[in-house]
């Protein structure tokens, strides 16, 4: 009995597929591929905003290391002359 009133459930409740293409996913498919598009504009933009910000960079970097190596070889003249002022005074002291 139970068999029976399981079949006239199924029958009655079964699946019920359409023909017709879902629509409403195909709208939100072409939803992000307008919304990627988009993006992808303002992420061209922007790369060529941060390519523009990595070059004034790099040639602030430039400008730093460059500076770096006058002072790198003006301590070393100094560090020179400190140590032929120490010899002097060893001379004279000792």
């Amino acid at each position: 009995m139970c068999m029976g009133s399981n079949d006239q459930w199924m029958q009655v409740h079964k699946p019920h597929f359409s023909t017709r293409k879902p629509t409403r996913t195909r709208v939100r498919i072409l939803r992000l591929a307008r919304r990627k598009q988009r993006e992808e504009g303002i992420i061209n933009n922007n790369g060529k905003e941060m390519e523009l910000k990595n070059m004034k960079l790099y040639m602030e970097n430039i400008i730093i290391l460059q500076e770096n190596e006058k002072l790198r070889k003006k301590a070393n003249l100094l560090h020179q002359e400190n140590l032929a002022l120490i010899s002097q005074f060893l001379k004279i002291f000792s």
